[in-house]
């Protein structure tokens, strides 16, 4: 059988260039929506086994308590809004809490954690807040209580998730924060929420310098991998390989079909 023609290799050639200019040009293009993964929950184990920390049992307290306050206020907005896409997102929050409330129960009840059964004073004012409050003054008490009580809870969800020794925590960590996001996403698309009255992040020097020395150690910069910064310059690697590459084939090809005027 004989290889591949110089004018298969060229179109091959341009073929594999072209797309890894296009990713080049446009990094997220592969990773943009609906490709985005999807956390696989049942890859974590869920036998309890592990140090328990007090971020990880304060953690499942935590959960319990949101869906504590968030399935009557979600309640209250299918019953006091006016608008219909407040009702269907008070609707929403409210279901998946209800499974989410159903996860972390089991959960504290394998690692023998006790969790509250009432709001405690804060969400039970943010509640008496929505009771008392009609139309679009409701909307913007429920919108922006959720809002700011979940951006609140999201941090301590991640640095549980990131540190936990125990694969039960881990794992509820994992699914709250799928629940979490959902919810930010939800209440978002109200269109009414207050972003500039939400507390601003950390300045990032003084968040870098009390990271764990062990956490720096432990990440060295040959191993990181690739960010939007330097990614385009991985990219322009390879394309540049892959035309060599192609190129020094096409070379030896062609050496081998051109006649030799030598020794017969």
């Amino acid at each position: 059988m004989q290889g591949l023609g110089s004018t298969t290799w060229r179109r091959l050639c341009g073929t594999a260039v072209f797309a890894v200019g296009v990713l080049l040009l446009n990094p997220v293009a592969a990773h943009a929506e609906p490709n985005v993964p999807v956390p696989p929950n049942e890859l974590i184990s869920d036998d309890g086994e592990g140090r328990l920390s007090a971020a990880d049992k304060d953690l499942v307290v935590k959960v319990r308590l949101a869906g504590l306050w968030e399935i009557p206020a979600g309640e209250m907005a299918q019953q006091k809004s006016r608008d219909p896409r407040i009702q269907k997102i008070g609707r929403d929050i409210a279901a998946q809490h209800a499974v989410l409330d159903a996860l972390d129960r089991a959960a504290a009840k394998k690692l023998r954690i006790s969790v509250p059964k009432t709001p405690n004073s804060d969400q039970q004012g943010w509640l008496a807040e929505m009771r008392d409050a009609e139309g679009a003054e409701f909307d913007a008490i429920y919108i922006d209580r959720l809002r700011a009580a979940h951006g609140k809870i999201f941090p301590a969800i991640g640095t549980v998730r990131a540190t936990t020794r125990n694969d039960t925590v881990r794992k509820l960590a994992q699914q709250a924060n799928q629940f979490v996001v959902t919810h930010m996403t939800l209440l978002e698309s109200s269109g009414i929420v207050d972003f500039a009255a939400l507390p601003t992040a950390p300045n990032p020097a003084a968040a870098a310098t009390s990271a764990p020395a062990t956490l720096a150690r432990s990440l060295p910069a040959a191993s990181e991998s690739p960010t939007s910064t330097n990614l385009p310059l991985t990219l322009l690697a390879l394309a540049a390989g892959l035309g060599v590459g192609v190129f020094a084939t096409l070379r030896f090809a062609g050496n081998r079909r051109r006649p030799h005027h030598g020794r017969r």
